[in-house]
């Protein structure tokens, strides 16, 4: 019996939800999780069946965090669950799970009747998030430049290559998780898991598009790619005063 079915790649909408037209970015939905069989298939059992299904919400979820930074969920506008679902090709249960879970984090709020408003926001609020970011991480790793020895920095390289490599092609959504994941991994070696994870959803609500803004500059990724690099390069020399200056400027620019 054939195990693998083909694909279809379906992409994050953009504009408004009355037409959805293709992006950028990239998903793919399997047709079994879309809940589609072969007439020889038997019916998954019901832990599989979940499974399937947060599999392909989380999907999702990642498609439309991506479509944000993207700027293809414009800031004001109004998008139905049922309209991104044929989009995604799936139904709008998955869609509207993913979206309330935007509505918590503070991204979309709900429209009744109608779905889901992507959230307006100013430069003021941005420059909020950035202070508070700055107060949490800027104290951590003035610590860790003191006490972590150049070896397990060294092993961050990657991270903060990653993050040049998708400015350097101007890849948004990319760049927006290389930028997460290099912070993260700095912080984590701080040890406490529940810095990382308020660290990270105030990182990842900075990212989200301004409404005269929608999206960010290829020329201000490169910038914020470049003080990864160079707060690493510091970090491995153990070098407080620049890392302290580095620190500062990177959370006084914008979203990195």
């Amino acid at each position: 019996m054939e195990q693998g079915r083909a694909r279809e790649e379906v992409r994050p909408p953009y504009g408004t939800a009355a037409a959805v037209p293709a992006a950028s970015s990239s998903l793919r939905v399997p047709e079994q999780a879309r809940g589609e069989h072969t007439h020889c298939e038997e019916p998954p059992s019901a832990p599989r069946a979940q499974v399937r299904r947060h599999s392909v919400r989380g999907q999702i979820l990642d498609a439309l965090r991506a479509a944000l930074v993207d700027g293809e969920l414009v800031p004001g506008q109004v998008y139905s669950a049922p309209a991104l679902g044929a989009r995604f090709g799936v139904s709008a249960t998955p869609v509207r799970e993913a979206m309330q879970q935007l509505a918590v984090e503070g991204a979309v709020e709900v429209v009744p009747n109608r779905g889901f408003r992507v959230a307006e926001r100013g430069p003021r609020e941005l420059a909020e998030l950035a202070e508070v970011r700055a107060l949490i991480e800027v104290p951590v790793m003035l610590r860790l430049a003191r006490t972590v020895p150049a070896a397990r920095w060294c092993a961050l390289r990657p991270l903060a290559d990653a993050t040049v490599a998708a400015a350097a092609i101007g890849d948004r959504a990319s760049y927006a998780e290389a930028d997460r994941a290099f912070h993260g991994a700095v912080l984590a070696l701080a040890g406490n898991s529940r810095l990382v994870m308020v660290a990270d959803d105030l990182h990842r609500r900075s990212q989200w598009p301004l409404v005269d803004n929608p999206v960010t500059r290829r020329a201000d990724l490169l910038a914020d790619a470049s003080e990864h690099t160079a707060l690493l390069d510091a970090l491995i020399a153990q070098d407080v005063t620049v890392v302290q200056s580095l620190v500062r400027e990177h959370f006084a620019g914008a979203d990195g």
